[in-house]
């Protein structure tokens, strides 16, 4: 008999489970939080291929829970499953935390590296994704029902607690702790696989208390060849044998009538399922595309609290525990009051509208983000600024445009870019100053941006071109180099880097620094010590080049904004996160609820299944489109909202004609219609264990993420 905890009729076991289901969800949602900006910045890829990549990931962490199945209902067992999937699962944790580490060899062993722990992790967590939960469930005699029922609250809220905790905490590793000169992402995967591996521990810790059940094979793998035989039987039998009502029918030869209607049965819910893929869609670029556009946003509340941009995606974790018990006993309620028959399929449908609601708001805050980014220069063209260093007003000319028309005035920030045509060849540029013209040599290249800084001595004004970067940083976090007008070198701290400016017209390269208020700046020349400077804020997704100039003996800073800061408040996707909120609660936990319901009991894991691949082929999606479609980022959320839409009329439209089922009416149906045998009867009362078995696990769906 199994030992109870603390002399309740909760198995001890279960407690082993749950703790090892919290570490297990802190470690994948904790990796998979800062996974696209790893892509980004460490890994230096561009947008496009880090959303494609993470999709990738994503899509096969929902295709391996197939094969996690069939291995312990057929082979090993759940136990032995699940402990020989994580030590996968950790091994690939631990591979992709060493690829992290810049100093283990170059680009391509990080990148190398990288995926080969992401394709582990894949097959770990897919693959004991459908265990842990069953394995809980077996550990409760058939009486503890009630205990069961709480079990999976528990289990669920375990899931989303350590989502929840793990989007907060592992972002935080990453930006605030400084490893190897930059983000510690080797920190960042590192805690996630030290709490996989403390879910490993735990979890064997407790075997001796478990329930095993033996394998009794998989129904999945009886449907799909049932289905096999049908289609085959039918094709060699067609020509002389006609009368079967339905195609599957032909299998009756191999299988029972009884597995034949059950399967009918999950194949009408199968069909729905066909368009479900476009809302995961959408749901998922949570973790790519909402937090690339956070980067681009102003993630500071006041000046003491900043929030990351992977840390956003913790809102979802956070308002799924505050909606679900706020629809089921509230909105629910006061829909059936107002008489208004709200179906699970309606419900579904809805769910797709709120999120695509949720990419239209996407795009409405893309559309105003992107207004502070310097747009490249079309083919043939470049960019221009000027700064002038000269101690007066200076007029330029250019040849085939009318750029700078006004004087440029001493120590004028340039207000923008200016565009310039032609570009690739050498141009003769005239300068006028203090009444005298001069000749300044430009070489460029197509589609470069660049700044011209105009100096004067003794015998008159020069000109010195350097490459300007006008991309924001990829992690929101402001750009920043210094122009040295002054005769001796000069080195300078801002917070934890270090800026070494030589002598003469010089410009430092650019480097990342943090946002703040940089009010005592360490200037520092060998021979007048060191003084401090204001440079005031340097703000989110802002580029800044800061003069150094001497005044009344004195080094003076003088502050220019190359690329304007971000001045979009990143509190502006919170709608979009309660949108894209409500729309799982309505299309999530009802999609499963309805599945449970519509389908004979021993059939539910055919339809987690199903319900699993909607994920993976939802993330494929992405990933076709992140490569291939090419669209401005706002046009692109437009793209995926109105696909959704057309999706959810003719989801609509496919529920219109769905017929409900109660799966018990199917069971004594099936009882009458075969005579009462003893057989069935017995084989019947497996069944309505099994049914309810399920109305447990549905009822712990409104808890349940896609976990």
């Amino acid at each position: 008999m199994a030992k109870k905890a603390c002399g309740t009729n909760y198995p001890a076991s279960i407690c082993f489970i749950v703790v090892n289901e919290f570490c297990e969800r802190f470690s994948y949602y904790g990796m998979k939080a800062v996974l696209t900006l790893y892509f980004l910045t460490y890994l230096h890829w561009d947008q496009d291929l880090s959303t494609a990549v993470y999709h990738a990931f994503s899509s096969l962490c929902y295709f391996t829970p197939i094969l996690g199945a069939l291995i312990a209902d057929s082979w090993l067992g759940k136990f032995r499953t699940i402990v020989y999937l994580s030590v996968i699962y950790v091994v690939g944790h631990v591979v992709k935390s060493v690829g992290a580490i810049p100093t283990v060899g170059n680009s391509s062993v990080h990148i190398s590296l990288s995926m080969l722990g992401l394709i582990l992790i894949a097959f770990g967590t897919g693959g004991i994704k459908p265990c842990v939960a069953a394995f809980g469930g077996d550990q409760f005699d058939e009486e503890h029902g009630r205990e069961r029922q709480k079990f999976f609250s528990i289990f669920y809220m375990a899931i989303n607690a350590g989502s929840l905790l793990s989007t907060v905490i592992t972002p935080i590793l990453r930006g605030d702790v400084q490893c190897f000169g930059g983000d510690c992402y080797a920190l960042a995967f590192g805690v996630p696989a030290a709490l996989m591996i403390v879910a490993l521990v735990v979890f064997i810790a407790g075997s001796g208390l478990y329930k095993r059940n033996p394998p009794q094979g998989n129904i999945l793998l009886e449907v799909c060849n049932c289905i096999g035989f049908a289609i085959k039987n039918r094709w060699r039998r067609s020509q002389y044998d006609s009368k079967r009502k339905h195609w599957l029918d032909w299998a009756e030869e191999k299988y029972s009538k009884r597995l034949i209607e059950e399967i009918k049965k999950v194949l009408r819910v199968l069909l729905l399922y066909i368009p479900l893929p476009m809302f995961w869609a959408l749901f998922d670029q949570q973790g790519s595309r909402w937090t690339l556009q956070a980067t681009r946003m102003n993630m500071a509340f006041g000046e003491s609290f900043i929030i990351k941009p992977d840390q956003m995606q913790m809102l979802n974790a956070l308002l799924i525990l505050v909606f679900v018990p706020v629809f089921e006993l509230l909105v629910y309620p006061l829909v059936g009051f107002c008489r208004i028959n709200v179906t699970p399929l309606r419900k579904m449908a809805t769910g797709m509208v709120f999120a695509a609601v949720a990419f239209g708001a996407a795009a409405l805050v893309e559309v105003n983000v992107v207004k502070s980014v310097v747009d490249p220069a079309p083919a043939g063209s470049c960019l221009l600024q000027v700064f002038n260093l000269a101690d007066g007003d200076v007029r330029l000319k250019l040849p085939g445009s009318a750029a700078f028309q006004e004087p440029i005035r001493y120590l004028q920030d340039p207000p923008t870019y200016e565009t310039l045509p032609a570009c690739g060849e050498e141009m003769k540029i005239q300068v006028t100053f203090n009444g005298k013209l001069s000749e300044c040599n430009f070489t460029s290249e197509q589609q470069g941006a660049y700044s011209l800084l105009l100096h004067s001595d003794s015998t008159g004004i020069h000109c010195t071109q350097v490459n300007d970067h006008i991309t924001k940083n990829e992690d929101g976090n402001p750009l920043l180099r210094f122009l040295n007008t002054l005769p001796e070198a000069m080195n300078l701290s801002v917070g934890a880097v270090t800026f070494q400016v030589t002598s003469g017209v010089s410009m430092s390269p650019n480097r990342t620094v943090d946002r703040g208020r940089y009010q005592d700046v360490r200037c520092c020349s060998p021979a007048d010590g060191c003084s401090l400077l204001d440079l005031g804020l340097l703000d989110f997704g802002a580029s800044y080049t800061v003069v150094l100039t001497e005044e009344s003996g004195a080094v003076v800073a003088h502050k220019m904004e190359d690329v304007k800061a971000n001045d979009v408040h990143i509190a502006w996707q919170v709608p979009q996160y309660v949108l894209i909120t409500i729309g799982e609660v309505m299309f999530s936990v009802t999609g499963l609820e309805f599945s449970y319901s519509q389908a004979p009991a021993n059939m539910k894991s055919v339809l987690q299944a199903g319900w699993l691949l909607t994920v993976a082929f939802g993330n494929v999606i992405v990933l076709i489109v992140a490569e291939g479609a090419g669209l401005e980022q706002w046009k692109e959320f437009l793209l995926f909202a109105g696909l959704l839409l057309l999706v959810s009329v003719i989801f609509s439209v496919m529920a219109f004609f769905y017929t409900y089922v109660d799966p018990d009416q199917l069971d004594r149906r099936y009882r009458l219609d075969s005579g009462g045998e003893e057989e069935e009867e017995e084989e019947d009362e497996d069944v309505k264990k099994k049914t309810n078995d399920v109305q447990l696990n549905r009822k712990s769906t409104r808890l349940q993420r896609v976990s």
